[in-house]
């Protein structure tokens, strides 16, 4: 996939655990799992804009584009 999810970076720098963010944006741990790990296809505006909310970052700070050289 083309979009990667950096909300392993942001946990990291925010010195937050994978299961205190869960439950701040009200999602569930292995919800949380599947963005982190880039095997989300799709993701709500609901869930980035808390995402954004808690992680104090900009919906750029975790997205990215990445070309696929499939």
């Amino acid at each position: 996939m083309g979009i990667r999810l950096h909300i392993d970076v942001m946990l990291a720098r925010r010195k937050l655990s994978a299961g205190e963010l869960a439950e701040r944006v009200g999602i569930t741990p292995a919800n949380l799992s599947i963005l982190k790990n880039d095997k989300a296809r799709a993701i709500r505006f609901s869930t980035l804009e808390a995402l954004c909310r808690e992680l104090e970052c900009q919906p750029g700070d975790l997205l990215e584009y990445r070309e696929d050289h499939s």
